[in-house]
C-alpha cells in the first residue's frame, strides 16, 4: 500500500511539474491524507454539521480535476444522477443501503449536469458496510440510507474519457 501511495505522489508531482513548465497555473493540490488526516476530517464534519442536515462533505485528497471527498451522512440525503460522471464509492465507517437504477421521483435538474429527486422508485438495494466499494455509471440514479447510524464515504467523480473519432 505505501508503495502504490508513493508511486501516486510522484505521478502528482510529476503532472503538477509539468503543467506549470507549459505555463498552466499550479492547480489545488492536496495528493496526501493520513488515516489520522481521514479521523480528524470525520470529526470536523460531525462537528459542522447543522441540526437538520443530513449531510456534511470534506475534501480528503485533490489533483485538478479530481477530487477525492469524504461524505458524511447522519441521515438519508436526496437522489441523484450524475449524467457525466462515474462516482465511485468507499465505505470508511458505518453501514447503509445504496439503491442504484430505477427512476428519480419529482426529477429537477440540480445544475447543467446533474439531476435529483424526493426518491427512486424500482431501483436494487445494496447493503454495504466498512470496507466494501460501489461504482455507480454515469447517468444512473443512486441514494444512500445510513443505518444504524452515520454513514462515512469515500466519493470521486470520475468523467468518461472522450473516445477518439476514426
Amino acid at each position: 500500500m505505501r508503495i502504490q501511495l508513493f508511486a501516486m505522489t510522484i505521478l502528482m508531482s510529476a503532472v503538477q511539474a509539468f503543467g506549470q513548465a507549459m505555463g498552466a497555473p499550479a492547480p489545488a493540490m492536496k495528493n496526501l491524507a493520513t488515516s489520522a488526516d481521514v479521523q480528524a476530517l470525520i470529526a470536523k464534519a460531525r462537528s459542522e454539521l447543522k441540526p437538520g442536515d443530513p449531510y456534511k462533505g470534506e475534501t480528503i485528497v485533490k489533483l485538478a480535476p479530481y477530487t477525492v471527498a469524504l461524505e458524511y451522512r447522519a441521515s438519508r440525503v436526496p437522489p441523484s444522477i450524475h449524467e457525466t460522471e462515474a462516482e465511485l464509492f468507499y465505505v470508511i465507517e458505518g453501514s447503509g443501503t445504496l439503491t442504484v437504477g430505477g427512476k428519480l421521483t419529482d426529477e429537477h435538474r440540480t445544475n447543467p449536469t446533474n439531476l435529483g429527486g424526493s426518491s427512486i422508485q424500482g431501483g436494487t438495494d445494496y447493503s454495504l458496510t466498512k470496507g466494501d466499494f460501489y461504482f455507480v455509471p454515469e447517468g444512473t440514479p443512486h441514494l444512500w440510507t445510513p443505518v444504524g447510524g452515520p454513514l462515512v464515504t469515500m466519493s470521486m467523480h470520475l468523467a468518461r474519457p472522450a473516445t477518439a473519432a476514426h
